[in-house]
């Protein structure tokens, strides 16, 4: 008896050490496992405001055509919370799940970082920044070393940087977790060493975004949610304050993810692609900015196919979907806002997950969610 009674303090005494010495970030990773759409309940935050509201008009023939069963179920399955279709500044159709609305938050994940590259043309436009190929070293001192020094923005825009940040999502144990539920996120990044010559091979690393989230604070003096609510959210006339998580109390943004808005919001981010930059008649960020960030990188190879990139511009994707090349920003979960320029349309759809499948690097449902939304638009259209 005694002896078993022992071998429970030994076990108990081996369980207390574990958890005694276990990162911070793992305790966190542990306590809520997998990330989720609500997390911004766990994390300190820090708004982007809002100034003066400009609400989307409601089409004449808002909600007037349904989906099919197909479209439907594709939606269901995947556990969407939000769809809307925007063309011409009006609401076409708009449908919420599980409760949420159109105020409701929801953490875009890396759909985060097409905002992040927006925001670099902003920052190039007021002059901040010369221009994409300036030296990641002259905003950041820490790069300024034999390694790190030909890093260029354009290098951390288009994903090929040939940093050694591992991205990886189901480790604990990695920086992306470490990233997520640490409370030290710039350091992580400053510590990265490029391992391999920038500008060549695409490896999709949200590193780099945070990266440019540290370029832009030391370049414009301003925190990534202020200059966020200065040059997108009020400038756009966003409805909604949001709230970009932090690693701690008035800590660092989490850059490559965890931008908390809605559907209706998140819809504005389009607005600046399909306006070329021009937000109420004024430059915000430069056309040809735009025009780069949403043309492929083609001069890239991938890294594992050898393949030239012709999915990704500066921060976003880009999909082609029946002979149309559509621009989209895109979380892990199924976050997306897609442009479509021909239609002068936008579409969101947000949710809790995405196809495990790819086609051509694309999640393999959003070529239903495409498919729905231009058929809505060609009806009203005919």
């Amino acid at each position: 008896m005694k002896k078993i009674h022992f071998r429970w303090v030994i076990v108990i005494l081996i369980v207390f050490l574990i958890y005694i010495f276990t990162p911070g970030y793992i305790k966190v990773a542990l306590v809520h496992f997998l990330p989720g759409i609500e997390d911004y309940h766990i994390f300190e935050n820090r708004e982007i405001k809002v100034a003066k509201p400009i609400p989307w008009h409601i089409a004449k023939d808002y909600m007037q055509d349904d989906l099919t069963p197909i479209e439907r179920d594709t939606l269901e399955h995947y556990q969407s919370v939000a769809y809307l279709i925007i063309q011409d500044d009006s609401l076409i159709y708009e449908e919420y799940w599980e409760g949420y609305s159109q105020h409701t938050l929801s953490n875009s994940f890396s759909a985060a970082k097409s905002v992040v590259g927006l925001l670099i043309g902003a920052a190039i436009q007021d002059g901040f920044i010369k221009n994409v190929n300036q030296a990641v070293a002259d905003f950041i001192p820490e790069y300024r070393n034999c390694h790190n020094n030909t890093l260029t923005i354009k290098d951390l825009l288009t994903m090929s940087s040939g940093l050694n940040w591992k991205e990886s999502y189901r480790n604990p144990f990695s920086l992306t977790t470490q990233a997520y539920y640490g409370d030290n996120i710039n350091q992580l990044v400053l510590d990265l060493t490029v391992i391999e010559k920038p500008g060549k091979k695409f490896k999709y690393l949200s590193g780099n975004t945070q990266l440019l989230a540290i370029l832009l604070k030391n370049a414009t003096g301003k925190t990534l949610s202020e200059y966020a609510s200065e040059k997108l959210w009020q400038a756009l006339g966003a409805e909604n304050t949001a709230l970009w998580s932090l690693d701690k109390k008035e800590g660092d943004e989490k850059a490559y993810c965890c931008l908390n808005s809605n559907a209706r919001d998140f819809a504005r981010i389009a607005k600046v692609i399909l306006n070329k930059g021009k937000i109420n008649g004024i430059q915000i960020i430069p056309e040809q900015y735009i025009e780069e960030s949403i043309t492929a990188a083609s001069y890239l190879k991938h890294y594992k196919s050898n393949e030239p990139v012709d999915f990704y511009g500066y921060q976003w994707w880009i999909v082609k979907h029946n002979g149309q090349l559509i621009p989209y920003a895109r979380g892990i979960l199924g976050q997306y806002i897609f442009v479509l320029r021909e239609q002068n349309a936008i579409v969101v759809r947000l949710g809790h997950k995405r196809s495990p499948n790819k086609i051509n690097h694309h999640p393999s449902e959003i070529y239903t969610y495409l498919t729905a939304a231009k058929r809505v638009l060609k009806a009203r259209n005919r």
